[in-house]
Formats: C-alpha cells, sequence, structure tokens
C-alpha cells in the first residue's frame, strides 16, 4: 500500500495570488507525492484575474481554484494537514494567519503583488516574479527526499530554501 500524499495548506491573508499560485505549482510540481489546498484569514472571495492568466500562460489548472477561508480546513471532516505554508508579506503588515496543531509549519513571506501600482506592465511584472519565486521554492521542496517529511528536519530545510531564495 503507498502511503499518502503529503497534504500542504497554503495560507496568506486575502487567498487570491501567491497562495492560490502555491497551490496550483505545488500540485502541478509534486506530481502526486503532494496534495495542497491554500486558504486566506480574509479571503477576497475571488482569485485575482491575473494570477489566473499567469497561471494559464504557463500551462497550470485554474478551473478548481477558489478564494476561500481557512476555516474549511479547521473541520473534524478536512484532511489531517503536514506542513502549512505562509506567505504573507509580514513587511506589509499583513497579518499572517496563525495555524496551529500542525507538524510542520514554515513562513516564505512575499510581497502581495495585488498591491502593486502602477502600468498594466509593473502589474504583470510584480505577478510574475511572485510566481517565479514560488516556483523556485516549490521545486526544491519536491525535491527533498521522502524521508525527510518524516522528521523534523522539514522545518530546517523549508527554513533554508526560503533563506537561500532571499539572498
Amino acid at each position: 500500500m503507498s502511503k499518502r500524499p503529503c497534504h500542504v495548506l497554503v495560507l496568506c491573508t486575502g487567498n487570491s495570488v501567491r497562495s492560490i499560485m502555491g497551490e496550483a505549482l505545488l500540485n502541478h510540481l509534486g506530481r502526486g507525492r503532494f496534495h495542497a489546498f491554500s486558504a486566506g484569514s480574509h479571503p477576497r472571495g475571488a482569485v485575482h484575474p491575473l494570477a489566473l492568466t499567469l497561471l494559464e500562460q504557463h500551462g497550470l489548472p485554474t478551473a478548481d481554484l477558489r478564494s476561500k477561508s481557512w476555516d474549511e480546513f479547521s473541520r473534524p471532516d478536512s484532511p489531517a494537514m503536514d506542513l502549512v505554508i505562509t506567505v504573507c508579506d509580514a513587511a506589509a503588515n499583513e497579518v499572517c494567519p496563525v495555524w496551529s496543531g500542525v507538524p510542520v509549519q514554515v513562513h516564505w513571506g512575499l510581497p502581495d503583488p495585488a498591491r502593486v501600482r502602477g502600468s498594466e506592465a509593473e502589474q504583470r511584472q510584480a505577478f510574475q516574479g511572485a510566481y517565479e519565486r514560488l516556483e523556485a521554492r516549490i521545486k526544491r521542496l519536491v525535491a527533498l527526499d521522502d524521508e525527510c517529511f518524516d522528521s523534523r528536519e522539514l522545518a530546517d530545510e523549508l527554513l533554508r530554501i526560503h533563506r537561500d531564495a532571499a539572498a
């Protein structure tokens, strides 16, 4: 019998851009080893159109993506999470959701591209930058040995991924 996929919850405040991209990227790049979900503490109720366009341009499915509250994942029938990744940007004074009772939590803060004001090209560039940063981190996550997921070493590896990406 095969081991179930690693369940990952990607959280941010609005669940309209960064956490949505994280969910889509991890489900795609994780190739069945990961089952990613996303949510927000104060969901906007809709996925940002530029996020959907960008994901589609990269060949990622978007049909099932939706902005939702993290309350959906605190119900008794919710899947048990192995990993929670927050992607809100503390430097922008966003309220990062706090998730208790999970084995591993990591903060991969990214600026919110939806806050960028300027030309359409500048906005698209901000979305692309956030996508690329998430993609680089997630590629490193999915490259980790499965044995790492059975230990606390995972938290250290995830922090290393974040620090390396920020450098």
